[in-house]
C-alpha cells in the first residue's frame, strides 16, 4: 500500500491544503487561476479513472464518456428543468455511476486486457454519437451554451459567485470538490476495500483464493470511478457553461486524461494532482507556439514517459526505495 499511497500520505494531504489555502491569499490574476481551477478539474477526472486503471489495474480507456455523461445529463437537467447545479452535478454522478455499473456487467467478462480497452473505447464513441445526434436537445457539435453556473453561496454580506467569468469562488469551489474527494479516496484506500484493491491488482488468483468476489469488486470500483469522473464533468459543465460532444467525450480529451494519469504516475494516489497541475500548465504555456503547440506537448509527454516511467509521483518512491535498500547494504555489510 506505501507504493500507491506514499510513505506519508496524511502528510502531502495536509501540505497540499495548505498550498491550496496559500493560493487564496495571494495576487494571483483571472488567468492563473482558471488554469488552476482546470487542473483540479482534471485532477478529479483523473483520481476516479487511476482508480481503475492503476489501483485496480483495469485497462478501460473510455472514462471520457462517464465525464460526458455527467456533464451533459447535469446541463440538460438545470438548463431545461430549471433545477440548481447543486443538486444536478449529483444526478449526474450517480447516472454516470449507473452507466459505469450497466457497461461493467459486460465487461468484467471479458478477460483479454485489449478486448476491453476496444470495447470500452467504443462505449465512449457511442456515447459521443449519441450526444452529437440529439440536436434538438444539445444542439449537438454547434455547442449546448447557457448553462447556468452555480448559484451564488452568501456569508453575511459577502457573496460569492461562480462560473467562468468568477475566477476566484470557481477555484475555491472546485478546490472543496478536489479535497472532498481526494480526502474520501484516501480514506477508502487506507480501509478493507483498499487492501482488497491492492490484492486483486496483485493477484487475482490470490485474492480469490481468500475469498473475494474478484467480479462484485471490480464492478463497485468501476461504478465508483464512473461515478467521480462525472462529477468532475458536471462541475466542468456549470463552470465553462458551453459543450460539445468533442469537447468531452471526443479523443483529445481521452490523450489529455491519459496522459495525466501517466505523467502523474498510474497507480499513485497522488498521481493525477501532480500530472494535471504540470501537463495543464504546460498546454498554456506553450500556446504561443502555435501550430507546433501540440508538436512540442506530445514530446514533453513522450520525454516524461522516458525520463519517468512510474511517473512524478514514482520518481519520489523510487527515490526513496533506493534509499532503503542502500541502507540496508551498508548494514549487512557492517555485520
Amino acid at each position: 500500500m506505501t507504493e500507491i499511497l506514499g510513505r506519508r500520505p496524511a502528510l502531502t494531504f495536509l501540505i497540499c491544503l495548505g498550498l491550496f489555502l496559500l493560493t487564496l491569499v495571494l495576487p494571483l490574476n483571472d488567468y492563473v487561476l482558471h488554469i488552476l481551477t482546470l487542473s483540479l478539474i482534471f485532477a478529479i477526472f483523473a483520481s476516479g479513472w487511476n482508480l481503475t486503471l492503476g489501483i485496480l489495474g483495469l485497462k478501460m480507456l473510455g472514462h471520457h464518456a462517464f465525464f460526458a455523461i455527467g456533464a451533459y445529463l447535469s446541463a440538460i437537467a438545470a438548463f431545461y428543468g430549471g433545477v440548481s447545479p447543486w443538486l444536478t452535478i449529483w444526478v449526474g454522478a450517480v447516472l454516470a455511476a449507473l452507466a459505469g455499473l450497466l457497461i461493467g456487467l459486460p465487461i468484467l467478462r471479458i478477460r483479454s486486457m485489449p478486448h476491453v480497452a476496444i470495447v470500452t473505447l467504443a462505449f465512449a464513441e457511442i456515447v459521443r454519437l449519441v450526444f452529437s445526434n440529439l440536436k434538438d436537445i444539445t444542439r449537438g457539435e454547434l455547442g449546448f451554451w447557457g448553462i447556468p453556473p452555480f448559484d451564488p453561496v452568501s456569508f453575511g454580506e459577502t457573496t460569492i459567485r461562480f462560473g467562468l467569468g468568477n475566477a476566484w469562488g470557481s477555484f475555491i469551489l472546485v478546490g472543496f470538490f478536489f479535497f472532498a474527494v481526494q480526502g474520501g479516496l484516501l480514506l477508502l484506500l487506507w480501509s478493507r476495500p483498499g487492501l482488497t484493491f491492492a490484492a486483486i491488482r496483485d493477484s487475482e488468483a490470490a485474492a480469490e483464493s481468500l475469498g473475494i468476489n474478484l467480479g462484485a469488486w471490480k464492478l463497485a470500483a468501476f461504478a465508483l470511478s464512473a461515478g467521480i469522473v462525472g462529477l468532475s464533468g458536471a462541475i466542468y459543465a456549470h463552470y465553462v457553461m458551453i459543450l460539445t460532444p468533442t469537447s468531452v467525450a471526443g479523443p483529445e480529451m481521452l490523450i489529455t486524461l491519459l496522459a495525466i494519469v501517466i505523467v502523474g504516475g498510474a497507480g499513485r494516489f497522488f498521481g493525477p494532482l501532480y500530472g494535471a497541475l504540470l501537463l495543464t500548465g504546460s498546454l498554456e504555456l506553450l500556446r504561443e507556439f502555435g501550430d507546433y503547440r501540440m508538436l512540442l506537448y506530445g514530446a514533453l509527454v513522450i520525454g516524461f514517459v522516458f525520463v519517468a516511467p512510474q511517473g512524478i509521483a514514482g520518481l519520489k518512491f523510487d527515490r526513496l526505495r533506493r534509499r532503503r535498500g542502500h541502507g540496508t547494504n551498508e548494514s549487512s555489510s557492517a555485520a
